[in-house]
């Protein structure tokens, strides 16, 4: 992030060892009945966590007004940092990269799947078959071809707790597979930094989601913000060629 100016404990949440938080954007409250814009995104800065220690990006100025009469950076970032895609191609051989995601896969609706409760006190656990069955009981039914998206909490930890020694939650295969095949989703998203469970080894709901054609989020920002349901969400991938994925500015509104 280029300036620290302003900035408020929200916006500092993973700030030091970890990430800066993204703000909501517009107004409206997040709930049934209200309407907004949210930005579900974290911006982009060289204290973010990755997945693995040693993938943060890295920035430098290479341009300045006062030398130059402009003002440039140049990055140099992994497709796999931030909140970010994981594209078909990340986990599937022959797989579809970043630049052959369609416009109508990255703007959909969003189901927001809560299990923040027990996120709070079981690090490890995971969305279950049961979690969505509870979901359409209170919500009503997950609409075809949407995102859903599991809010666990986890971005109220800051620096290092975020990563947690990769003890966090994600979905579960079962789960996945469900979604996939009776409510067709395009997409799962996450506010953790993988859509498998942090224990995972096999990474086997990543195995099936893009093995179905379909692609994953990580590291959203606001979700305990976002409507539970009736929210859309704009994915905005950049292209990048023969792309695994890529960070990528989301956007909610309802």
């Amino acid at each position: 992030m280029c300036t620290e100016a302003g900035t408020t404990r929200r916006a500092a949440l993973f700030g030091g060892a970890g990430v800066a938080a993204a703000a909501m954007i517009g107004t409206g409250p997040a709930h049934a009945g209200g309407h907004g814009i949210l930005d579900l995104t974290y911006p982009l800065t060289t204290r973010m966590p990755g997945y693995t220690p040693g993938e943060e990006a890295r920035r430098r100025t290479v341009a300045s007004i006062g030398k130059d009469g402009y003002y440039m950076q140049e990055w140099r970032v992994i497709e796999h940092i931030g909140t970010h895609v994981d594209a078909p191609a990340h986990f599937t051989r022959g797989g579809r990269v970043a630049t052959e995601l369609r416009p109508d896969e990255l703007l959909l609706p969003a189901a927001v799947v809560d299990i923040a409760g027990r996120a709070a006190h079981d690090p490890d656990t995971m969305v279950m078959i049961e979690d969505l069955r509870a979901y359409e009981r209170r919500h009503g039914r997950i609409p075809d071809g949407a995102a859903v998206l599991m809010y666990s909490g986890w971005g109220a930890r800051t620096g290092a707790a975020y990563r947690n020694d990769l003890r966090f939650p994600g979905f579960g295969t079962d789960a996945c597979e469900w979604l996939l095949t009776n409510r067709r989703i395009r997409s799962l998203g996450v506010d953790t930094l993988s859509i498998d469970p942090g224990v995972s080894t096999s990474f086997d709901t990543h195995v099936a989601l893009t093995g179905a054609d379909r692609y994953g989020v990580e590291n959203l920002a606001n979700l305990e913000r976002l409507p539970r349901a009736g929210a859309r969400i704009f994915v905005g991938l950049v292209p990048y060629e023969a792309g695994s994925g890529g960070p990528a500015r989301v956007l909610a509104t309802w």
